[in-house]
């Protein structure tokens, strides 16, 4: 299950999605998640039409993206029981006291659509984006922020390396979960109440290793005069070209067919 998380991976492929603006592709993330609230019923065609469109430009191979998927099974699967219970409506049938209505049933599976469509979205953006593209796009796009004194820089910086050791960390788990397993420890039996006590002993070599890798990057960061981004230039500055702007164009006509659908009550 670690090594099925793809979020904050990168996959490097040719692809018109992997070549355009990296603001595009994170306005675009957040404008597409907001869409997936907007819709009722058929409005969640569109979402997945412009979805799979978006895949296939990407040029990511499908399963790999649905790998991540794994991951949230069990959220999935939890976030829909409480929803198909506790949900009022008109009963479609009772076990005991549990009574299953029609909205809630209606209601667990606009749910569950938003949350795979939300996590394959999201997803998307960091397969098809380097983590230093994502912080130039964050700090470009809170550059406003500036004039009241926002540390920009520093926040689009955390926010990229918080993002970029998430699969660090996960290759980190695995790595322990393979030593302790050779020694004898066992994380496949029992029930999922033991499987979760089965995972307290990682907690504490994942934890240094977390700590020593945080105290490496400082003293490399330190080591290369690293004192926040005042004053600092970019490399490779972000520019705008033809290719952005029709895909800025494509999200607008996306918005609004959203807005559209949710005014007809869609």
């Amino acid at each position: 299950m670690i090594r099925d998380i793809t979020l904050g991976q990168y996959y490097p492929a040719d692809s018109i999605l992997h070549r355009l603006d990296p603001r595009v592709k994170f306005v675009g993330t957040i404008a597409y998640i907001i869409s997936l609230f907007l819709f009722r019923s058929w409005g969640y065609v569109l979402g997945a039409l412009f979805l799979g469109a978006m895949i296939l430009l990407s040029r990511v191979p499908f399963k790999f993206i649905v790998k991540g998927l794994k991951s949230i099974m069990m959220l999935l699967a939890i976030t829909m029981f409480f929803n198909i219970i506790f949900t009022p409506g008109e009963p479609v049938f009772q076990i005991w006291k549990i009574k299953i209505t029609a909205e809630g049933l209606s209601f667990a599976a606009k749910m569950a659509i938003r949350l795979v469509f939300l996590i394959i979205g999201s997803s998307l953006m960091t397969l098809t984006t380097t983590p230093n593209q994502l912080t130039d796009a964050m700090e470009s796009l809170m550059g406003p922020l500036k004039k009241l004194h926002v540390p920009v820089h520093e926040i689009a910086m955390m926010m990229s390396i918080a993002l970029r050791f998430i699969p660090i960390l996960l290759e980190e788990t695995d790595k322990i979960m393979k030593a302790q397993m050779a020694r004898g420890a066992d994380f496949e039996s029992g029930n999922l109440i033991q499987k979760v006590k089965n995972m307290v002993p990682l907690l504490v070599p994942l934890f240094i290793s977390a700590f020593r890798r945080a105290n490496d990057l400082a003293l490399a960061m330190e080591a290369r005069c690293y004192h926040g981004g005042e004053g600092r230039t970019q490399m490779k500055p972000l520019q705008y070209h033809n290719r952005d702007y029709a895909a800025y164009g494509v999200l607008i006509v996306y918005l609004i067919i959203s807005v559209v659908l949710r005014v007809l009550g869609f």
